[in-house]
């Protein structure tokens, strides 16, 4: 699934995921590049559901989102929430 980020210097977010839910791969297009890595890593083997209430919420600075909150809404999106 591809989800197209708003508010953060990423731009999309590409995210593969089982039938379980369970995060197989996600990387990020921009950002902050180790940061994002490390998300990206941690989240890989875990299901939607444990992630999304991780990251949901987290601001960036003054932004009120951040790419790990735009990364809770695509999961949320592909999960059907």
């Amino acid at each position: 699934m591809k989800y197209k980020t708003t508010g953060t210097c990423s731009s999309m977010i590409d995210i593969a995921m089982d039938e379980n839910h369970v995060i197989q791969k996600v990387s990020f297009t921009g950002g902050c590049n180790g940061n994002l890595q490390g998300i990206s890593k941690l989240v890989t083997g875990c299901r939607a559901e444990d992630v999304i209430p991780k990251i949901e919420g987290i601001r960036c600075g003054f932004k009120r989102t951040s790419c790990p909150d735009q990364l809770a809404k695509a999961l949320k999106k592909a999960i059907g929430q």
